[in-house]
């Protein structure tokens, strides 16, 4: 009975291992596939220039991804993943709705520039085909009403000017998104500086006007 568990938990330890490289070689090549879609563009890139840039056979890289339209969806899926935690941490941080909302944009644009994870890719909603582009749509409303009721709830408690949460949270989320079209590896500002002065702004935009201003 002491053998069987003990196999039964290197079984589980072995596959837990493999599972972990697994995964591990999947961000890898999705990074390579960052930086073919922002030289050639999603459309314009094939599994071949990917296998190439993530310097392995054709044959390998579809061990690891049914084509490209599996990478797209592991790229958009991994990063609302990541964008919902940052809204849910910053929720539960004490502080001001400016302070959770800045922690907010910053993070998106962390998610969106680090080590450029697929960032062009994840604004390829519609690359993806219809029957795989739902569940996405239904995640990215998700943050983007999850944003949303913290530019509301700035309002109500007056932190904020009287604004149309929906239209000012699609123009900031527009603004970061877009941050992955222009930001360049050996531009003048890093990430963090990027991430901090952009937010900045962006929250500062919603605040009420000082009096005698």
């Amino acid at each position: 009975m002491v053998q069987v568990l003990n196999r039964s938990s290197n079984e589980a330890a072995f596959s837990e291992r493999v599972q972990r490289r697994n995964d591990a070689r999947r961000l890898d090549i999705l990074r390579a596939a960052a930086r073919v879609f922002r030289r050639l563009g999603v459309s314009a890139t094939g599994m071949r220039e990917i296998a190439e840039e993530a310097d392995l056979s054709p044959g390998n890289l579809y061990y690891y991804f049914s084509g490209k339209d599996e990478l797209l969806l592991f790229c958009q899926e991994r990063t609302l993943e990541r964008l919902a935690a940052g809204v849910k941490a910053a929720r539960a941080v004490p502080g001001s709705w400016a302070g959770r909302l800045r922690s907010v944009l910053a993070g998106h644009v962390h998610c969106m520039l680090d080590e450029l994870e697929g960032a062009t890719a994840h604004l390829e909603v519609e690359a993806l085909p219809e029957d795989m582009r739902a569940g996405v749509v239904q995640k990215r409303d998700a943050y983007e009403r999850a944003v949303r009721a913290l530019v509301a709830e700035g309002v109500r408690a007056g932190e904020f000017a009287p604004v149309d949460p929906a239209l000012v949270t699609r123009a900031m989320l527009g603004a970061v998104n877009w941050t992955a079209r222009w930001y360049r590896h050996d531009g003048a500002r890093s990430v963090a500086e990027i991430a901090e002065s952009l937010s900045d702004y962006l929250v500062r935009g919603l605040l009420p006007a000082r009096k005698g201003k």
